[in-house]
């Protein structure tokens, strides 16, 4: 579980305002924070962790007092039940996948835990080779199995995976699903990909003018398709031998036949077939 009530100004593009973040998570859930851009969201995960230190407030990860400002108790990040995952994978150069791994373990650790995410992450093949000839995906397989090495019970990921393509993307969404469920996290993902949101939260929060509020998926949909010329494909998906497109036009959710050679288009990211599919389902 987490809970968050804490405080600290922010520069904004329109000036200084105050962060003003309360937020309650419970054990397991899997809930995305979305906004834009410079409201506050790495700046919300950072202290979280304990990389950024907040004005005033309280935080407890899974019931442990991680930051009291009244009591003066400011845990270090070491120290925190917390494991962050960047978009840029910050992984050391000079160390080989297993290195980065096994750094990562706490002081006395036993180091079964990494054997385990090297066979769930399927990075056995790359134990011996270093950060700069590993594609992006890998990197960020690497990244987020150093992340759940000291086993912490919440996982926080910014924008984790918007740097790589749909296909690696959707993955790595894919292992992150499974580390879920088999570790028991509470999870709490920034992200501005629609669907990456569907696939993957259980809830939805929104952080705006220093505020958190929880929001309804058509809410952002919606926010979405006003922001495309037709809608927006949410996701592909296959029954038995055929592919669909499903997609939110006009405030609901709907889906038309797709042939496949224009799914491996839009999992490219042909912004062009994405409208012509929209358009097709709008002319019949």
């Amino acid at each position: 579980m987490l809970e968050i009530d804490v405080q600290k100004k922010l520069l904004s593009a329109e000036g200084e305002i105050l962060l003003d973040a309360k937020l309650n998570l419970a054990e397991g859930e899997f809930v995305a924070l979305t906004g834009p851009s410079g409201s506050g969201k790495t700046t919300l995960l950072r202290l979280i962790t304990g990389l950024t230190e907040a004005k005033s407030g309280i935080i407890l990860c899974n019931h442990q007092i991680c930051l009291a400002t009244a009591q003066k108790i400011n845990l270090s990040p070491q120290k925190r039940p917390v494991g962050i995952v960047f978009q840029d994978y910050a992984l050391f150069p000079n160390m080989t996948v297993r290195q980065n791994l096994t750094y990562a373990l706490r002081r006395g650790q036993s180091t079964p835990i990494v054997e385990e995410l090297i066979q769930i992450m399927e990075l056995e093949a790359l134990v011996h080779r270093y950060p700069n000839t590993l594609s992006g995906g890998q990197q960020q397989r690497v990244a987020l199995a150093r992340a759940l090495v000291n086993q912490p019970k919440i996982l926080l990921l910014d924008e984790a995976l918007s740097a790589l393509d749909i296909k690696t993307r959707s993955r790595l969404q894919d292992y992150i699903l499974q580390l879920h469920q088999k570790y028991h996290l509470t999870i709490l993902f920034v992200s501005h990909d629609i669907s990456e949101i569907v696939k993957m939260s259980n809830r939805i929060l929104a952080l705006e003018n220093g505020f958190i509020r929880e929001v309804a998926l058509s809410e952002i949909l919606q926010e979405q398709a006003t922001n495309t010329l037709f809608g927006k494909i949410i996701r592909i998906m296959q029954e038995n031998n055929d592919l669909f497109a499903e997609i939110f036009i006009a405030n609901s959710l709907t889906r038309i036949a797709i042939s496949k050679e224009k799914a491996i288009l839009f999992e490219k990211g042909e912004s062009d077939i994405v409208l012509d599919i929209i358009q097709k389902k709008i002319n019949s």
